[in-house]
């Protein structure tokens, strides 16, 4: 059965959002840059009651979460959002708050900051805060929404550890269990700006079922059905489809050694290009064939 509700993940953008200048208040055109502009008007549209949709912020990944909740709150209100609200939820016994709980009961979008994916699933998950996000999406109109650690963190599988240059030697990425909204995926944030593509590569060639999805900066993808991917934003998306792979010496070589891999596939796709996961056809928008 697929789910009911949507998923929104970002790429992320700068740490603390555009909304840090002290003249914002007098100038809030010149700090909105195409990520609120695009991709959080967006998320508003798709919700079910547009700018009367309830919205939660979850700053829990984050390491400044008194400063992120409120700009993603000022963001989504200036883009005409009516009832925003932020949640501090920084350990597992909040998770369980019956206030915190209710209000994510009420709410038609959470939207999770960047930050720690980690940080952010040990905290909330098996709480009964995850499992209300989980059957909301499944049973709901519901938006999850997430950018960089909140992205990364909405996967079964999920990317936790791992540096840019060393990323294709045995080893070293490191993976855990995400908050699992979505299946046979695995999502890496920030990807092009910080080269990321080998932390994927390793990821897929270890279990080529899994779809390996890079998002770059201030891009996304909107997702329905559990399995229709829209790219949203600026930037680009680039998809690791491992299911050709004919060769790899993965099982052969020690711990720390480079990895080859044989007929990996790799797909990229800008605004408004489709893919579907169920049958891994890709659509281009602006197709030259067409």
């Amino acid at each position: 059965m697929n789910p009911k509700g949507k998923l929104v993940i970002v790429g992320g953008a700068v740490d603390k959002g555009s909304f840090t200048e002290k003249n914002f208040d007098k100038q809030v055109e010149k700090n909105l840059n195409f990520f609120e502009t695009g991709i959080l008007k967006r998320i508003i549209v798709e919700s079910l009651h547009k700018e009367k949709s309830p919205i939660e912020i979850v700053t829990t990944a984050s390491k400044i979460p008194r400063e992120v909740g409120p700009e993603y709150a000022k963001a989504f209100e200036y883009l005409g959002a009516e009832h925003v609200g932020v949640m501090h939820i920084e350990n597992r016994e909040q998770a369980i708050d019956p206030a915190h709980l209710e209000r994510l009961e009420k709410c038609d979008v959470v939207m999770f900051t960047g930050g720690d994916q980690l940080r952010l699933t040990s905290i909330l998950g098996g709480t009964a805060f995850h499992d209300i996000l989980l059957r909301k999406y499944k049973e709901e109109e519901f938006i999850f929404a997430g950018t960089s650690a909140g992205a990364a963190a909405a996967s079964n599988n999920m990317i936790y550890q791992g540096s840019s240059q060393e990323a294709l030697l045995k080893g070293e990425v490191k993976i855990t269990s995400g908050l699992g909204l979505i299946d046979d995926v695995v999502i890496d944030t920030h990807f092009v700006q910080r080269g990321r593509i080998g932390r994927l590569f390793q990821v897929v060639v270890g279990n080529p079922k899994v779809l390996g999805i890079g998002l770059g900066e201030d891009t996304g993808l909107l997702i329905t059905e559990g399995k229709n991917m829209e790219a949203i934003g600026s930037g680009l998306v680039i998809l690791v489809d491992g299911r050709h792979i004919k060769d790899t010496n993965l099982t052969a070589v020690e711990l720390g050694q480079p990895v080859s891999i044989k007929n990996l596939v790799v797909h990229v796709m800008s605004m408004f290009d489709r893919y579907d996961l169920s049958t891994h056809n890709m659509s281009i928008h602006s197709s030259q064939h067409v």
